[in-house]
């Protein structure tokens, strides 16, 4: 049922509106179904079927320069948003669909070490979290045996208890390779964990080792999030609407949310009433949100008392080493995906000369095209002509050394609304201003230098490093970061708002730190965690009414 006033049309109320189809978004609604709840899943891209994929295609290479690249600016799809980005070091990659950027991630599935949550007690930098890791850690074991996650139990690097539903994916001769260098280094590794059954799992077919991984998976095998808990949160009565540009978030006169205004594709107002509402919109989508839906009580944008939305964006810088060996190691089958992890660089050591550190990660290096744009530093001669053979060939015989490094929390890295650039339906684009700090940058030319060390110890013929990617890896964190004070924290440690009590975040923006995992696993579980809390205060606001 939907009435039109005012050239706003008004639909019927729900119980739970989620605004973002994402990881954190899928969550949210299959919990909220699954618990009986009303619940509706606002988003502004579209399903995307795993046969589109440009890896199903001979030229799949080529199809990644525009219409499935990772950049957003790049792409210029209906579903997308510019980001204004002429004041940042690096620009953020994203993908607005159902799974959002699950669509184009690894899937690699490391959890945030107990040090992650300490760093302020630890090394006197940045801030605690309000939680710890043993409050997670049952959120995490769920996530990961609903998605049929497949790793080794018991690696080193984490306190005892880490298992994992599935069996490993191989190692590859890749795999192999790096491990034998890690073992003559001295060095901790383990074998990689990911989101990638290797064996059939619900709405998830088995792994197919296209080593494709962050384009899209052909196969249909990857843990992107519309082919796992969103299927599922259907089938428990969730609604999803693609289509859906969210304009902002409406509050009555006690500062309640109330639900949503959003814009469709031919470009019709609709308002979505909702008892509450939870932004999965991503690190830089959720602050842009909130800003956008500043009014007369909240002439800072909303949930922003403490003036911290949108600040302390953090985004992973990362540094990469590809070596080339002599033999052909198969480099082009997956998982891509880590085939190991590294952890002996995560946590502070002072002689180094910076706090934190760095995950570092190994995986194969498909595409012949991938390999060389690698080579693009090589002079003309070296490239071009009759060695460009030689050079494309290459795509077998290496192995990708690449590290995310952990980038503090800081006021100045930051999203706000742009003044030059906007979207197709005139919103303001959010506007990225980040630079890379000199800490940071201590972290990437050292964890450069102990990649280098690794390609040296298993017999590289050839080493190509990069310090610092401009296009980070999509990992958005902070801009709405939790805590315990009001003052110092934009939501609880439930993802709660502390000005708006039925408003809720559950995706990366609630980082306190980035440690240097890669986020996904830790979103999922946050987002688990804070599903269940709004699932309680629904139903006990249900009961009372």
């Amino acid at each position: 049922m939907t009435s039109t006033s005012h050239d706003v049309t008004e639909h019927d109320s729900v119980d739970v509106l989620v605004i973002g189809a994402g990881p954190s978004g899928a969550v949210v609604t299959h919990t909220a179904a699954t618990a009986g709840l009303n619940v509706l899943c606002l988003e502004q891209g579209d399903w995307v079927n795993p046969s589109d994929f440009p890896a199903n295609h001979p030229e799949w290479e080529l199809l990644i320069q525009h219409d499935w690249a990772h950049d957003p600016n790049v792409r210029a799809l209906p579903s997308d948003y510019p980001v204004d980005i002429r004041d940042s070091d690096m620009w953020p990659v994203m993908f607005n669909a159902v799974g959002g950027s699950s669509i184009y991630y690894g899937a690699e599935w490391p959890r945030l070490l107990p040090s992650d949550f300490r760093v302020k007690t630890l090394d006197g930098v940045a801030d605690d979290w309000p939680i710890a890791y043993d409050d997670l850690k049952p959120y995490h074991d769920e996530v990961d045996a609903f998605i049929g996650v497949s790793g080794v139990d018991g690696d080193t690097a984490y306190p005892d208890g880490l298992e994992y539903p599935l069996p490993p994916h191989p190692l590859g001769k890749p795999g192999m390779k790096a491990a034998e260098a890690a073992n003559t280094l001295g060095w901790h590794w383990w074998p990689g964990t990911n989101a990638i059954p290797s064996q059939k799992n619900k709405t998830l077919e088995q792994c197919g080792r296209w080593g494709v991984c962050e384009w899209g998976c052909p196969q249909g095998a990857k843990a992107s999030f519309d082919l796992i808990y969103m299927p599922q949160a259907q089938q428990a009565g969730a609604q999803v609407q693609t289509g859906a540009r969210v304009r902002r978030i409406r509050t009555d006169d006690t500062g309640r949310a109330t639900g949503a205004e959003w814009i469709d594709r031919d470009g019709t107002v609709h308002f979505q009433p909702a008892k509450s509402v939870v932004l999965c919109a991503n690190g830089i989508g959720t602050p842009r949100l909130l800003l956008l839906s500043a009014d007369e009580r909240n002439p800072d944008g909303l949930a922003n008392s403490s003036g911290l939305v949108g600040k302390n964006l953090m985004l992973h810088p990362n540094c990469t080493a590809v070596g080339y060996y002599e033999e052909n190691l198969e480099s082009w089958r997956g998982p891509a995906g880590q085939l190991i992890h590294s952890m002996q660089f995560y946590d502070t050591d002072t002689s180094r000369g910076f706090v934190r550190g760095a995950k570092l990660h190994a995986l194969p290096t498909p595409g012949p095209l991938n390999t060389i744009e690698t080579h693009r530093q090589l002079d003309f001669d070296e490239l071009w002509g009759p060695a460009v053979h030689d050079v494309a060939r290459a795509s077998s015989n290496g192995i990708l050394w690449a590290a995310n490094v952990e980038d503090l929390p800081e006021e100045h890295n930051r999203v706000t609304l742009s003044t030059e650039e906007f979207d197709s339906d005139g919103l303001p684009a959010p506007k990225v201003e980040y630079r890379v700090s000199e800490n940071t940058r201590k972290i990437l030319k050292y964890t450069v230098e102990r990649m280098v060390e690794l390609h040296k110890a298993a017999g590289a013929k050839q080493i190509i490093t990069q310090e610092l990617w401009v296009d980070q890896p999509g990992h958005l964190l902070g801009t709405a970061r939790m805590g315990d004070d009001p003052a110092t924290s934009v939501v609880d440690s439930f993802g709660r708002s502390h000005d708006v009590d039925n408003l809720y975040i559950a995706d990366g923006s609630i980082f306190v730190t980035s440690g240097s995992a890669n986020p996904t696993c830790t979103i999922s579980a946050l987002a688990l965690r804070v599903g269940r809390k709004v699932v309680e205060d629904v139903t006990a606001g249900k009961a009372q009414a």
